[in-house]
């Protein structure tokens, strides 16, 4: 089962759809958003998409009691699961947490298949040894709402648990919600 992994879209609807429909393009079958999503209206662009989204609300929490909402819509394909979540997709443990010290934290503790984080803005794919002496892959997407970054993704597949950061595409003429994006200097 393939995978995307997005985190702080903080509002940029443009981006995180474009990220979205380009991993379902390329197989994905699900998405897990790490946080920062700041008002919840902004998941709705995912709606057409079709994808599950499996989302926590980081530290820019907006309207925790909207986003509840918004997961119990007839039709809606948000799964809103709080502070953090443990889920299990294709035979595969995850955990989603906001901040890069608890997911390395939970990753060390050996009992999930990988670890998923956002909040520093930082894309980063690495292994944590874990406690039952194995590893724990560690993913931080960096930020898909391209905030002070090149805007990107994590897309992988949870059946070999290989991951590769992408940069989300960007296609000025057809930007709905225009916001200033970190171009590769």
């Amino acid at each position: 089962m393939k995978i995307a992994i997005v985190s702080d879209s903080h509002d940029n609807r443009y981006l995180l759809a474009a990220a979205v429909r380009e991993a379902r393009d390329q197989g994905a079958e699900a998405v897990l958003h790490c946080g920062d999503v700041v008002a919840p209206t902004t998941l709705r662009i995912l709606n057409p998409i079709g994808l599950p989204v499996h989302v926590i609300h980081g530290n820019n929490t907006g309207d925790t009691f909207s986003m509840a909402q918004l997961s119990h819509d007839p039709g809606s394909v948000i799964h809103y699961h709080g502070q953090d979540a443990g889920i299990e997709l294709a035979g595969r443990r995850i955990f989603i947490v906001h901040y890069p010290h608890y997911a390395r934290a939970m990753g060390a503790t050996g009992d999930w298949d990988l670890v998923c984080c956002g909040h520093d803005h930082r894309a980063e794919i690495d292994h944590i040894r874990n406690l039952h002496n194995g590893e724990t892959l560690f993913i931080n997407p960096g930020t898909v709402g391209g905030v002070g970054a090149v805007p990107t993704y994590a897309l992988g597949d949870l059946g070999t648990l290989t991951f590769e950061i992408h940069d989300v595409p960007i296609d000025e003429t057809l930007a709905v919600n225009r916001q200033p994006v970190t171009k590769h200097q």
